[in-house]
Formats: structure tokens, C-alpha cells, sequence
């Protein structure tokens, strides 16, 4: 059974299996609670047992298990329905469930396969002119030039990237005017960083190399574990700035939506 929940409380996130999935789901609830119809979680109950958590936050869904609990064919099924239903343009889920959810949604859906890194290298901080506190128009006027979906969501994006900002849930970076980097959430010690983009005209100087590498040391040096996840040809890439390949997992993308 899947059913909204009004009320929820770290206590109960803390059960939850210790993942991406899960801070994630985490650090929606830590900035706006179930007090918002754009951030909606769900319990995914077997008869009287719970078995995880889903949150729909905007056009994205997360599910994460309990810890120690496998979801069963059964609840998969649900779930696959559940996502039918409810259309999101994405799904992130723990890798074990991709085979089962994948084929049950491949009428509407898509797997995308993600190569997970954690930062590894520690020679220090390098000396460069990074701004840790840069205005938030500035970090979207460069993300603008890279990403259409946040070019085309001004508001949306500045809402909730302050928002978290706030709430020392999120942080952002720009490297000498032209490359900026955001640290998605903080959670459990773990800093996630996403929306890496440089200025066109600025590119094939390695400034998002530089910038990622300085972001990498400085988190590790606060005693952060630095994450972040890319396209699986992109490893190469990615261990040559210091990060090492850690995980995979499989993103399911709604097959009608260009990104």
C-alpha cells in the first residue's frame, strides 16, 4: 500500500537505508516539511510492515527502502504503478529494484545509467579565486547558458536554491567569474555536488576541472564525504581531477521529455 503522509519526522527518515535515495528524500523534508503540495512524501507499506518512503518533490520522484528491508516483486509493482500514475519526469531508486522498475515502466520510461565518484585526493586546497558566498542571479546567469531546464525556470530554481541555501542544506561556488558548481544537499556528512556549468566562451580552459578539484579538497578538509554522479564515459574524466568511481545506479526518464 502506498498512501501520502501529513505528518512525518527525522526519527523515521533515520530509518531508511543509508543512500543517495535517502538524503535526498532528507533534505526535501528538512527544507519544506509536508507543508507543500510540490513536496509530497508517501509510505510504502507490505500488509502492517513499512517498507520505505517515496517523495515527489516538483516533476522528480525518490524511493528508498528501510534499512534492512527488501521490497518485495509485490511492492515494486505498486511502485511501478504508482510512477505511472503520477508521471514524474524522473526517478531515482537504490540499483538493486533497476532490472524489476525498468521493465515494468518501459512503456512510458527509460533507464539512464549514472557512474557514482567520491572525491579521493587530499595534497590541500588549492590557492584560487573562488567565491564561497556568490550572489545566487550570478550562479544561474552561467547555469542558464548550460542547462536549458533552469534557463526556462528562473523563479523556480532562485526559490528553492536560496531556500536551501538558507537552511545550510545546499551552497554554491563560482571560479573566477565563468564556472559555477552547487553542492545539491549536506546531509549525513555527505556533500553531494550537481549543476556544474562553465561560460561557452570560457570552455576548454579546464576552469570546471580546477573549480571541482578546489571544492573536492575544501569540503574533505571540513569533513564532508564529496559525491557526485555523471554519464559512465565520463569516468576517465572524473578520476583524473580526484574523484574515484564508487557506485552505479540507473535513473528512469519519462521517454516524451527532451532534457
Amino acid at each position: 500500500m502506498i498512501y501520502q503522509l501529513t505528518k512525518l519526522s527525522m526519527p523515521t527518515l533515520e530509518k531508511l537505508a543509508p543512500n543517495n535515495y535517502t538524503r535526498r528524500i532528507k533534505s526535501h523534508f528538512l527544507a519544506y516539511s509536508t507543508k507543500y503540495e510540490f513536496c509530497r512524501f508517501f509510505a510504502v507499506d507490505d500488509y502492517d510492515e513499512h517498507c520505505g518512503i517515496i517523495c515527489v518533490f516538483n516533476s522528480s520522484m525518490m524511493v528508498s527502502a528501510f534499512d534492512g528491508v527488501t521490497l518485495s516483486g509485490d511492492i515494486l509493482s505498486e511502485i511501478a504503478s504508482f510512477i505511472v500514475m503520477n508521471k514524474p519526469l524522473s526517478v531515482e531508486f537504490p540499483v538493486e529494484y533497476a532490472p524489476q522498475l525498468e521493465r515494468m515502466c518501459q512503456i512510458e520510461y527509460v533507464g539512464d545509467r549514472r557512474t557514482e565518484f567520491a572525491f579521493c585526493e587530499s595534497c590541500g586546497i588549492p590557492e584560487l579565486p573562488v567565491e564561497e558566498l556568490p550572489r545566487l542571479d550570478d550562479v544561474f546567469n552561467i547555469l542558464a547558458e548550460c542547462f536549458p531546464a533552469i534557463k526556462n525556470n528562473h523563479g523556480l530554481w532562485l526559490t528553492d536554491t536560496s531556500h536551501r541555501v538558507r537552511r545550510g542544506l545546499s551552497q554554491s561556488f563560482i571560479y573566477d567569474g565563468c564556472t559555477t558548481a552547487t553542492v545539491q544537499y549536506i546531509i549525513d556528512k555527505v556533500a553531494l555536488i550537481g549543476h556544474v556549468g562553465t561560460l561557452p566562451e570560457y570552455r576548454g580552459n579546464h576552469y570546471a576541472r580546477k573549480l571541482l578539484y578546489w571544492i573536492g579538497e575544501k569540503l574533505t578538509a571540513d569533513g564532508f564525504d564529496v559525491r557526485l554522479f555523471a554519464r559512465p564515459h565520463r569516468v576517465s574524466y572524473y578520476e583524473e581531477i580526484g574523484f574515484k568511481k564508487c557506485g552505479l545506479d540507473i535513473v528512469l526518464e519519462r521517454k516524451d521529455t527532451d532534457f
